[in-house]
């Protein structure tokens, strides 16, 4: 049986990851990067999926962790007969030691070793290329272990001192104190790097929770719950694309967020809408290098889609490929269709523009420099939003099908004209059509305030001369458009948690139409919650104690889905979520910048957020 979604972790090195079960299952690797095709795939078909298991031959029960400030995951088995101790990662070094060391070129590490008494190990190292459309033939190495050739790509090979045969399939009894390693590695270029699993995956281990250690000392941040804090910024620096900056939304496909449903999308990309809330999240924990290299990647995709905007991008700021099904794939669950690439890269999102002018202000807020190339996009960007803003789009939620009038995407309009104005009036922006930026700006004001208010109501509508409300109301403030404690926001918060707060701290996003049918609550809506009362929405109190609520629906090892669901608190939806785990950064830092203040924020007085606007 498949586990459940929460029930996994991550462990990655910034180009790929793996999601491994609390059985010790690897049941999800994609390689070489993020959106490469899957190696393993049991999440999503038990049979025909492919795994690499490592676990007791019998009963068992396991408890596991990440090792402190790492992402190094270890998991213990309690078996009739003994003890076994799991360690799995994907070794990451410093520079400096990367010049000096051989390793492979992609890597995972598993090290099992008996603890107490004597239990039967069964390994079953299974992999189905290409979303399990191939055939793998693995090949003995003797001694050392297995290979197989996945065409196209490259070589994998299995380095292990335990006795595999070629079918992949073993079991063998440890006693307490020995020990099996095992080195997965992928070659794609040149000659494959073969060593003797033990000693080398002992000192990778060493050197890998001393990088990681050594990134989490930089983080700058004192408030409550910092070792959720941490674990949120170190899945984030998990799911960034070393090489570019990129952050991938999560790094699977089509876990569902209706159970047995079709709510099944691939989240493998990079999502503009992200953008903003993402770059305050980096900046504001202190990570700088992590957060240019985000915006240098966000500005070069960016780049090659001028004048206009897509919803979403590849690794490299490309567009992805169609979304297509995989129908011999029977889904999580049972939930089909199985999907590869996202029609979403199709859409129209006007909010997209003023997550992007946000973002390129926080890099300036943070210190950093606009150049003349960079200014001279913002700026076409700007004239995008003057000209289109009373167009119809799909919204933050991509709802498909025909377009409609978001409040939301309105006010991130009159946020990204306001951004450029603020930039122009610094000296950011010389030479930038104020007059036709301001002129659009206070029609959208205009328009928001007269249709996007209901006075039956009593509070913003998701949509113009809409009859219901959207969790993404709550950044009106963060962005600047109203303060937190003006009458019709928090008219509408009472709204809001009237009509989509499910108890427990959780928030829908909105009710009606398809997609939300049988959804479960959403992670980063709720964690707006909290943010919205820590900028002065409610009470310190108030925003500390949802906050600590929420905290405690993600699962034993720290990390959220994009839902949870009501009651069980069980994940839905792609895993890790890049989006939820940035809402609980933001949340905390938010919450730490109003304890600083021992007061009620007043204008201006919020470094990460624009003056607000009555």
């Amino acid at each position: 049986m498949t586990a459940a979604i929460h029930d996994y972790g991550i462990i990655g090195d910034g180009r790929s990851a793996a999601l491994i079960s609390r059985g010790g299952s690897l049941d999800w690797l994609c390689w070489p990067r993020f959106d490469s095709p899957s190696l393993f795939a049991a999440i999503l078909d038990e049979e025909r999926g492919g795994r690499f298991s490592i676990a007791p031959a019998g009963p068992f029960r396991s408890e596991r962790r990440y090792l402190e400030d790492t992402p190094v995951l270890e998991t213990r088995f309690f078996a009739a007969g003994g003890e076994l101790l799991l360690t799995d990662f994907m070794p990451a070094l410093s520079a400096e030691l990367a010049r000096k060391t051989i390793r492979p070129e992609h890597e995972i590490v598993r090290l099992l070793r008996c603890e107490r008494g004597e239990v039967e190990v069964e390994i079953v190292f299974d992999p189905r290329p290409d979303y399990a459309r191939a055939e793998p033939r693995l090949q003995s190495l003797g001694k050392l272990g297995l290979r197989c050739a996945l065409r196209g790509i490259g070589l994998l090979t299995l380095l292990t001192d335990a006795p595999l045969a070629a079918a992949g399939r073993t079991r063998v009894r440890l006693r307490a104190g020995e020990s099996l390693h095992f080195s997965l590695n992928l070659t794609l270029h040149g000659p494959a790097v073969l060593t003797a699993p033990g000693g080398c995956c002992s000192r990778a281990l060493e050197q890998t929770v001393a990088l990681w250690r050594s990134w989490v000392a930089r983080t700058q941040y004192d408030g409550q719950a910092r070792d959720m804090v941490l674990r949120s910024a170190l899945t984030l620096k998990l799911l960034q694309y070393a090489p570019t900056g990129a952050i991938v939304a999560a790094p699977t496909t089509s876990l569902p967020e209706r159970p047995g449903g079709d709510l099944n999308w691939d989240y493998r990309f990079c999502w503009l809408r992200d953008a903003a809330l993402t770059a305050r999240a980096l900046f504001g924990l202190g990570h700088r290098d992590e957060a240019e290299n985000f915006m240098s990647w966000l500005l070069s995709a960016t780049t090659l889609s001028l004048p206009k905007l897509h919803v979403l991008y590849d690794l490299f700021g490309r567009q992805p490929g169609d979304e297509i099904e995989l129908p011999h794939l029977r889904g999580h669950g049972g939930a089909r269709p199985v999907r590869i690439g996202n029609a979403a890269k199709g859409q129209v999102q006007l909010d997209t523009y003023g997550e992007v002018i946000e973002a390129a202000a926080q890099l300036v807020r943070s210190g950093g420099q606009i150049d003349r190339a960079v200014g001279q996009m913002l700026v076409g960007f700007g004239r995008e939003v003057a000209r289109d803003w009373e167009d119809a789009d799909e919204g933050i939620w991509e709802e498909r099908g025909f377009g409609r009038h978001f409040t939301h995407s309105r006010a991130l309009c009159w946020a990204g004209l306001q951004r450029l104005i603020d930039l122009h009036q610094k000296g950011h922006l010389p030479g930038a059509p104020v007059s036709l930026f301001e002129s659009a700006r206070d029609q959208i004001r205009e328009q928001i305030e007269t249709l996007a208010w209901s006075e039956q109501l009593q509070s913003y509508t998701r949509t113009l001369a809409g009859g219901d409300v959207d969790a993404s109301l709550l950044l009106l403030p963060w962005y600047g458009y109203c303060r937190a404690d003006s009458p019709r926001m928090k008219a509408t918060w009472r709204r809001i948690v009237r009509e989509l707060d499910v108890g427990d701290g959780l928030l829908r996003r909105y009710l009606g139409g398809k997609f939300t049918r049988g959804e479960g609550a959403f992670g980063v809506c709720s964690f707006w919650a909290a943010e919205y009362l820590a900028l002065g929405g409610g009470t310190l109190e108030e925003a500390e104690d949802r906050f600590q609520l929420l905290l405690g629906h993600a699962n034993d090892l720290g990390l959220f889905a994009e839902e949870i669901e009501p009651g069980t608190f069980a994940a839905r939806g792609n895993f890790p979520q890049a989006f939820t785990h940035v809402g609980v950064i933001n949340a905390a830092l938010t919450l730490q910048e109003r304890a600083a203040l021992g007061k009620r924020p007043t204008r201006g007085e919020r470094r990460h957020i624009p003056e607000a606007r009555p």
